[in-house]
């Protein structure tokens, strides 16, 4: 009887005890609902831009095609096709010769029918060379926000200017998805030169194999440094140093090096500019003394005596502001560095390079 009497007893006690937790997991769960609701009502611009971002990207992976369909196709035209094998070249050269990951992209190609698809907006201060930064998950902070839609590139680019900022859209050739997805070829590509073409082909693989959170700098800098000096080995590998191609990509590269030692002469001359100007100074007197500036160092572009003339004076038609000139920095102002190091402590081995730089830096 005792036994059953304890039994009675506690039955009742066990029960209240359920209640009562039940009680408090309803509490709890109110409590996770609300602050679930009130992250994604904080951060749902990021979120809106995160999903528009994955729809626009999952699009055009998609519809995009397997290359050997285009291979196969008697109607693609034969100089396609001999981009298109000349990407699976530099692919191979990359993994085999060079040590990247094999992503498993550029083995499909996207037809853009001769539209552009990716808009890039970058934004600056008006009068120091400091660009505004979007934070993103995973990848942190960048200097750079992509769009899908022309619409909303244009928009964004309209709020920034109310709010004072430089700001400039341009169209990229290309972009890593980091692994995300499988990166296909977009048509636009093979409109580029051989060189300028593995040069963009193996400056995205640096992109999967090699990245650092919050370090665009660092990023964009080092996959230019590689992709365009490996163009040059991947050129001779498969064409000899003697070739048209070889020549091509030298001629314009060497153009193209003498250009943007200039640029990064002229933002250090806007770095001076930009701290000896008198915070007293009205605006349209600051913009006076930069535009000034500015148009010097476009007019001073023809004493490099570069092979292509339009350059400079395409400039002094419409004067870049200073996301221009900040560009310069984010791509190129460390590729002597990078090339230091590398003639200093691999002797030119870029193999035994990127191995050294994957281990110090994993990925992400």
């Amino acid at each position: 009887m005792l036994k059953n009497k304890s039994l009675i007893l506690f039955k009742p006690k066990n029960h209240g005890t359920s209640l009562i937790c039940k009680k408090m997991l309803k509490k709890v769960g109110w409590v996770l609902l609300i602050l679930l609701a009130s992250i994604v009502i904080w951060y749902w611009s990021l979120i809106y831009y995160g999903i528009r971002q994955g729809i626009g990207q999952l699009q055009i992976v998609w519809n995009a095609r397997p290359v050997e369909q285009f291979l196969s196709d008697p109607t693609f035209p034969d100089s396609l096709k001999t981009k298109l094998r000349l990407i699976e070249d530099v692919r191979k050269f990359a993994i085999d010769s060079l040590g990247l990951k094999d992503s498993k992209n550029y083995k499909t190609l996207y037809d853009q029918k001769n539209e552009e698809i990716m808009w890039v907006v970058q934004a600056c201060e008006a009068f120091q060379l400091k660009p505004k930064l979007w934070h993103f998950p995973i990848v942190g902070s960048v200097p750079y926000k992509g769009f899908f839609s022309k619409d909303k590139a244009i928009q964004l680019r309209k709020d920034l200017e109310a709010e004072g900022y430089d700001v400039s859209i341009r169209n990229p050739g290309g972009w890593s998805t980091l692994g995300w997805f499988n990166d296909p070829i977009l048509s636009g590509m093979l409109d580029r030169t051989d060189g300028d073409l593995a040069s963009l082909i193996i400056h995205e693989m640096v992109h999967s194999t090699i990245f650092i959170k919050d370090d665009v700098d660092f990023n964009e800098n080092l996959a230019d440094f590689i992709g365009d000096t490996t163009a040059y080995d991947f050129l001779k590998y498969r064409f000899g140093r003697n070739s048209k191609q070889y020549k091509e990509y030298l001629y314009n590269d060497q153009d193209y090096r003498k250009f943007t030692k200039h640029i990064l002469r002229g933002t250090l001359s806007l770095d001076s500019l930009y701290k000896s100007i008198p915070e007293s100074l009205s605006i349209e007197t600051k913009k006076q003394l930069k535009d000034s500036m500015i148009y010097k160092i476009v007019l001073s572009i023809d004493t490099l005596k570069l092979h292509e003339e339009k350059r400079s004076t395409r400039l002094q038609k419409r004067l870049p502001n200073n996301t221009f000139f900040m560009s310069y920095r984010l791509y190129k102002a460390k590729q002597h560095d990078f090339e230091k190091e590398l003639n200093a402590s691999f002797k030119g081995n870029m193999r035994a390079y990127i191995q050294y730089l994957s281990q110090k830096h994993p990925f992400l």
